[in-house]
């Protein structure tokens, strides 16, 4: 049984970097054809795809974010990892780590909720 959990901070202040980790256990995050994602709810609103980073280990990002969100995984430990700089209030969001194929968004975490404020 694949199961992804996420971790990060409480809160962040605007301006900071908004740094997550998501665990991976049940499968390796180098499978095949597996892509790994993050996505995103701010409160009132649709999701968001942020980045992802594939079985191949390079990530590539949402246009609307790309000059300031970065990703990437550590194999050893079975992780993926998102930063997003210079945030602001926009950017408080439930946010999920997700494993894709072929589109399909197919496990997701349970997502932690994540306030910009000072």
């Amino acid at each position: 049984q694949v199961q992804l959990q996420e971790s990060g901070p409480d809160l962040v202040k605007p301006s900071q970097t908004l740094s997550l980790t998501c665990t991976v256990s049940g499968v390796s995050i180098t499978t095949e054809y597996y892509y790994w994602n993050w996505i995103r709810q701010p409160p009132g609103k649709g999701l968001e795809w942020v980045a992802a980073i594939p079985y191949s280990g390079s990530p590539y990002y949402n246009p609307r974010l790309h000059n300031r969100t970065s990703s990437s995984r550590d194999t050893s430990k079975n992780q993926f990892t998102l930063q997003l700089a210079s945030v602001d209030r926009q950017d408080t969001a439930l946010y999920d780590c997700v494993r894709s194929r072929t589109g399909d968004f197919e496990d997701w975490g349970q997502g932690t909720q994540v306030p910009v404020s000072s």
